[in-house]
């Protein structure tokens, strides 16, 4: 299982018949993920807790995804990026990302 956090505006607004493009694919060549929850609740609160929108995990079958995963490093750890279009049959399923009236992530209790 791989996890990628996007706004949940934006999450509500993809269509349900195209794939999914994340806002990275164009301008940096692919969709950014993590390997590990925690991993992702530290990123969430390291470069998005100012964005006080609320968010969402998409939980990935990264053997179900057409795109090519590459795990590379970045900051002393490895990450998974979807090069391509993420097909919506990969997405297991997406939960709420809660945080604190502080903009804190912290880890959803259905995960």
């Amino acid at each position: 299982m791989i996890y990628h956090m996007l706004p949940k505006p934006r999450w509500q607004g993809q269509s349900h018949t195209m794939a999914y493009m994340g806002d990275t694919l164009e301008s940096e060549g692919f969709i950014h993920c993590t390997g590990e929850l925690d991993r992702l609740i530290w990123v969430a609160n390291h470069f998005y807790r100012s964005i006080m929108d609320e968010f969402v995990i998409l939980c990935i079958d990264e053997s179900r995804v057409d795109a090519d995963i590459r795990w590379e490093e970045a900051d002393g750890h490895r990450f998974p990026h979807i090069y391509g279009p993420l097909n919506l049959d990969a997405i297991i399923k997406w939960v709420d990302f809660p945080r604190d009236a502080n903009g804190v992530f912290s880890s959803p209790m259905s995960l």
